[in-house]
């Protein structure tokens, strides 16, 4: 069966058919359902290999990200599930191309013709990545950007924002402990780790707030707590680890929004999972991958080829972990 047939089941033309199937135009419920139906009754598959021929397309979106052990891997699944559904959205399959490959990967799945589009994650402050991502022959999106991103197309989370106001939200404490991001990922020089930062140490001395940065280790979590509440601490900004660090406090016999107030850089999902649920700011991870691959099937298209960053704004949302303000003192 071919498109030729679905659109003589459904009473339409090839074009429409087309449209359908790849979204690039609007088309109304009732035709798409016609459509659909057809597609249904018949069992029609578009064989790929001729699509790619007489599009000179790929169908397929690169995704440049680390993949081992100590990259935190799991934190990006919320992107790349939203990636692959709105890839899907358009047909298009995604390819995995891991930090190892770093930039060896982009140019051989950019310069074989194995891909349409490609998207960085990860980015790091001096991302050799972005040195050749303007040279290559298919449009790509950084999630993140790098200290030079002249000429590239950047979509991030606005962290500092999200810093200001979670700083905001302890400054009635004078000092406050940051449980961050551990020494591995430290290390690496993710440039929003480090946005993160400047943007809270900034607005902890505007508020008068002394900023107590302890990197949490992934094998010391419950350790560097306890360590923590031990030394007086019971104002927290929890960037990572927000499970554990729950747990840890709990298990001391104190509870958040009684006995200490903790904030935390978490989704809504993460941050609602407790029995007291977390002051947070979300990352918005859906967000910003729905936006990146809207922006990068535009660019395919031909639409606007404005580059810079674009960023998804932070907001707080208030729960039960922070004590009324002046019940601290």
């Amino acid at each position: 069966m071919t498109s030729k047939d679905v659109a003589r089941v459904a009473g339409v033309s090839q074009s429409t058919v087309s449209y359908v199937m790849s979204g690039k135009r609007p088309i109304s419920e009732k035709t798409r359902r016609l459509v659909e139906d057809a597609i249904e009754q018949l069992t029609y598959l578009p064989n790929a290999g001729a699509r790619a021929l007489a599009s000179q397309r790929t169908q397929v979106i690169a995704v440049a990200m680390p993949f081992d052990p100590t990259s935190g891997a799991a934190g990006l699944m919320a992107f790349i599930e939203e990636i692959t559904l709105a890839a899907r959205r358009r047909d298009h399959d995604v390819l995995l191309v891991t930090a190892a490959e770093g930039v060896d990967g982009l140019r051989r799945v950019a310069g074989g013709a194995r891909c349409d589009a490609i998207v960085v994650m990860e980015v790091r402050t001096d991302d050799p990545r972005a040195r050749i991502a303007r040279d290559l022959r298919v449009p790509t999106m950084f999630v993140g950007f790098p200290a030079d991103r002249e000429g590239l197309h950047c979509i991030d989370f606005d962290f500092e924002g999200g810093a200001r106001l979670l700083v905001a939200e302890l400054a009635h404490h004078r000092r406050v402990t940051v449980l961050g991001w551990g020494p591995e990922v430290v290390e690496r020089d993710l440039n929003y780790v480090r946005r993160f930062r400047v943007a809270a140490e900034e607005t902890a001395a505007a508020r008068g707030v002394e900023l107590d940065w302890v990197p949490v280790g992934h094998d010391r979590v419950e350790e560097q707590v306890r360590e923590v509440l031990d030394a007086g601490s019971r104002a927290l900004l929890v960037t990572t680890h927000l499970a554990r660090v729950v747990h840890a406090v709990q298990g001391t016999g104190l509870r958040p929004g009684t006995d200490l107030d903790l904030v935390a850089l978490a989704t809504d999902a993460d941050a609602t999972a407790f029995p007291v649920p977390v002051t947070a700011v979300s990352q918005h991870p859906r967000d910003v991958s729905r936006q990146a691959l809207q922006r990068l099937f535009e660019l395919l298209d031909g639409g606007a080829r404005d580059t810079g960053v674009r960023l998804v704004p932070a907001s707080l949302v208030r729960r039960s972990s922070v004590r009324p303000t002046g019940s601290t003192r």
